[in-house]
């Protein structure tokens, strides 16, 4: 270690110790004012973490202030400037029903919204909170449609719709994997309901016909016509949809087998009567 190295780490490490020294003693002061203006000088300097420890601790004591409006404000945005979003989205919901006409009140009410956005996982877990981000921001933009947030709540909402749409895909595909051919018939039909303009649709309409054509394979006799004629249903929707299907040709076998099938319970109906 060089000398030069060794003094600015001293001075560092002295340095450290006396802006805690200095928090310490300011924590101790039993002037709220002190803390507060504190709080506000820290959360400028962007160090957070004290300037809500300190808000903290003086929000119950000035309740219905005039300073109360600013420092609860301030006191959301610490926890979403320290990434915890569970706790910035308690603090801005509650700060919008309190200060329901602050001029703070808008940005609250985005921020909320946004820090739920922030707690929504990627698509393969629950999705319970992007459910409950995008209800928060489409409450925000039916309430300020004209609003500087509105785009990017706009923005927002599109992704976190994109990341629904792919959950369902996977749902849905997984059911075709695990052999469920009820629930993936299902699944995918309401795919499709659900996301119109996907870009997965057309797999997935072709995967319902290999779907309905394998449960027709495995039902019992009674059910299988009526399944291989599912089959035929599905393939000429989806003929008349996707012309030019790069699954066409995939898509026909179990058309023609399903043809096939149907011509057999065909002849036999015959016979019988």
């Amino acid at each position: 270690m060089t000398i030069t190295f060794r003094n600015i780490l001293l001075l560092t490490i002295a340095f450290a110790s006396v802006a805690c020294s200095e928090f310490r003693k300011i924590q101790k002061s039993g002037d709220w004012k002190v803390k507060y203006n504190a709080a506000l000088e820290y959360y400028d300097e962007g160090d957070y973490y004290k300037a809500g420890v300190l808000l903290e601790e003086i929000l119950p004591i000035i309740r219905g202030t005039e300073e109360a409006e600013l420092a609860n404000f301030r006191h959301a945005y610490a926890y979403f400037h320290q990434k915890q979003y569970i706790l910035s989205s308690h603090y801005f919901k509650l700060f919008t029903e309190v200060y329901g006409r602050s001029e703070y009140v808008e940005e609250a009410q985005y921020m909320y919204a946004f820090s739920l956005y922030k707690q929504s996982p990627q698509s393969s877990l629950d999705q319970t909170s992007t459910y409950e981000a995008i209800a928060a921001m489409q409450n925000f933009l039916n309430r300020y449609p004209f609003s500087e947030y509105a785009e990017k709540a706009d923005d927002l909402i599109d992704e976190m719709q994109v990341k629904l749409e792919r959950k369902a895909y996977d749902n849905a595909k997984l059911y075709y994997q695990l052999r469920r051919y009820k629930a993936a018939l299902i699944a995918f039909d309401n795919f499709q309901y659900d996301y119109p303009d996907s870009k997965f649709n057309e797999e997935i309409a072709f995967l319902a016909i290999e779907t309905a054509f394998d449960l027709a394979e495995v039902s019992i006799r009674t059910k299988q016509e009526e399944r291989y004629q599912n089959t035929v249903d599905l393939y000429q929707k989806f003929v008349d949809k996707y012309p030019d299907s790069k699954y066409l040709k995939r898509a026909e076998k179990f058309y023609a087998d399903s043809i096939e099938q149907l011509t057999t319970f065909a002849d036999q109906n015959n016979k019988n009567q």
